[in-house]
């Protein structure tokens, strides 16, 4: 299911789109590494997070979980949207909102970590909605 808006946006050399699909698709391997990190440190327990930090829902093994987890998805979810695949774009932002939303979470045990993240995340998420639609590439 390649979407014949990406593989136009693929064909040309500068195109705004095509940039922005490409820094957005660098930004979800960079966040979901990060995850995947975040994720096994936290099930380690390890010593970089906040000591005895209290969580609204589990603990820092089960948030750890779920940033590997969502980690994971992410760096998939890049490898789609480099594909071409429309439906991995669309997977991406849910991915996306979804690591934004688990980080407000984890926000008690890495503060400015997890702030940070958001950031990407927002960031991300513009890319991913505004360029590579099949508006923009009509532009191009």
């Amino acid at each position: 299911m390649t979407s014949a808006t990406i593989r136009q946006a693929r064909g040309a050399r500068r195109g705004e789109g095509y940039w922005m699909i490409i820094f957005a698709a660098a930004l979800l391997v960079t966040v979901g590494i990060f995850n995947l990190i975040d994720g096994i440190a936290a099930i380690a327990r390890s010593h970089i997070f906040i000591a005895n930090a209290h969580y609204v829902i589990g603990d820092l093994r089960a948030w750890g979980w779920v940033a590997l987890i969502l980690g994971a998805l992410q760096v998939l979810a890049a490898i789609g949207v480099l594909a071409g695949n429309q439906a991995a774009r669309w997977f991406a932002v849910a991915v996306v909102g979804l690591n934004a939303i688990a980080q407000m979470f984890f926000i008690n045990a890495y503060p400015f970590w997890s702030l940070m993240i958001i950031a990407i995340d927002i960031v991300a998420i513009y890319a991913l909605c505004i360029y590579g639609g099949r508006d923009t590439a009509r532009e191009q």
